[in-house]
């Protein structure tokens, strides 16, 4: 039997994100990427303020080609995402970021999203997977926010 696909929904799972992420320092070596530990904290919260309606990204034209191909993949079973995935090049962040202002913003919007349930999410369409479910925003960002806490192992 596959193993049950994780939501950002479960307040227990949250919870257990959150707790990942007051773990993050400074400067912990990254697994793959070129993002610090506070760049990815800092893309994570921006990522789910997305999924919020906080921001409005455009459509990538490389999603409208293979988004609705690529999201059953991506979406569709309890897989971590793998590691180097592209990302939408608006949430790539280049500058430094303070580890625990950043730590403290990723926290406050997990809390927030699942506090909020399937009525916080936005009916914008993802960037690249286009049109999301709020059960596709929450697995989509339980599996990004666990990607990145990985890359730094935590």
């Amino acid at each position: 039997m596959p193993d049950p696909i994780q939501t950002l929904f479960d307040r227990q799972l949250a919870d257990a994100l959150i707790a990942r992420t007051e773990r993050l320092r400074a400067n912990p070596p990254a697994l793959w990427g070129r993002m610090t530990a506070a760049q990815a904290a800092a893309h994570c919260a921006d990522a789910i303020e997305v999924a919020c309606g906080d921001r409005r990204q455009p459509r990538m034209m490389v999603g409208r080609l293979l988004g609705w191909l690529i999201k059953p993949l991506a979406l569709g079973d309890a897989k971590p995402l793998r590691r180097n995935a592209p990302t939408t090049p608006d949430l790539v962040i280049q500058d430094d970021r303070d580890i625990e202002t950043e730590r403290a913003r990723l926290c406050a919007q997990i809390d927030r999203f699942v506090t909020a349930g399937p009525a916080g999410c936005t009916t914008h369409p993802h960037p690249f997977f286009g049109p999301l479910t709020p059960h596709e925003w929450a697995v989509l960002h339980y599996k990004h926010v666990d990607h990145h806490l990985r890359q730094f192992g935590a």
